[in-house]
This record gives C-alpha cells, sequence and structure tokens, in this order.
C-alpha cells in the first residue's frame, strides 16, 4: 500500500506522515497489550485515527454529518471487537467477536464509499485499500484460529 496517501497528521493539521510514523506515536501502554501483536488490530487503529480526520473534514457539509457519526462508530468498532475477542482467549466466543470486527470492517468500506463526493480519490483509494488489508487479516486470523482446533 501506497503510504505517501496517508492523511494522518498526529493532531498536527497539514503534517503528513505515514504508518510506521503513527506506529511510533502509540502510547506504549497500547503496545504493551497482546492484541498489538495482530497486524490487523494495528491497521484498524490507524484506519479510526484516518477515519477521526476524514470526519473533520465530513461534518463540514450538512450531508457529511449524519455519514461522520456513522463512519466513526463502524471503523470504531473494528479495533473494539478485535479487544474484546481477544480478552475471550481463543476458542467461539473469540471467534464471533472478530466475525462482529469483519462485519464492522465491511460495513466501513459502505459508509467510505458513501461519502465519496466529500473525500477525495486519493484519500478513498487508500482507506479502502487499507480496509481490504484489514478485512484479509481478520479473515486469515480467523481461518488460523478455526484451523487449530481441528
Amino acid at each position: 500500500m501506497d503510504d505517501s496517501l496517508i492523511q494522518w497528521s498526529g493532531g498536527q493539521v497539514g503534517e503528513i506522515t505515514t504508518y510506521e510514523a503513527w506506529e511510533q506515536s502509540v502510547h506504549e501502554r497500547v503496545k504493551a497489550e497482546p492484541t498489538w501483536a495482530f497486524l490487523g488490530y494495528r491497521k484498524a487503529l490507524f484506519l479510526y485515527d484516518l477515519a477521526w480526520e476524514d470526519c473533520e473534514k465530513l461534518v463540514r457539509d450538512r450531508r457529511g454529518q449524519a455519514i461522520a457519526q456513522q463512519l466513526i462508530r463502524s471503523v470504531g468498532s473494528i479495533s473494539a471487537n478485535i479487544e474484546e475477542g481477544h480478552g475471550r482467549g481463543y476458542g467461539k466466543q473469540r471467534d464471533w467477536f472478530f466475525g462482529v470486527s469483519l462485519g464492522s470492517a465491511r460495513e466501513s468500506k459502505g459508509w467510505y464509499w458513501k461519502c465519496h463526493h466529500l473525500l477525495s480519490a486519493a484519500v478513498l483509494e487508500h482507506r479502502l485499500a487499507l480496509l481490504d488489508e484489514v478485512i484479509a487479516l481478520i479473515v486469515t486470523e480467523l481461518s488460523l484460529q478455526r484451523n487449530r482446533r481441528r
């Protein structure tokens, strides 16, 4: 994925940085959690920070305000359900939460598409590609867990 399209500003308007720079900015207590080992979780947290900034743009347009509310909830649900599932150990409960996370990632793709009139083509492409990556990582993790139980 082309990190040059990532426009996470880290709270600094106009600053452009990469996933790697974002990762370094994450608090050590968050990185100390077992969920941090899962790349899909890290990418979902990164996406949330990107969506936060995207929503800043969306709320400036009356039509984008409702989309912003849905988008931030669905994107936030991706990492939240990974956290919840990881806290359940391994088994059916964990898989259920990871499945909910997968559904939220797919929902987020839909919300991003719905706001394509308000975001640049480059930003939209980046977010959709990042969501594809998160979805693939969650699907792979679910498959690995199901295969381990056999």
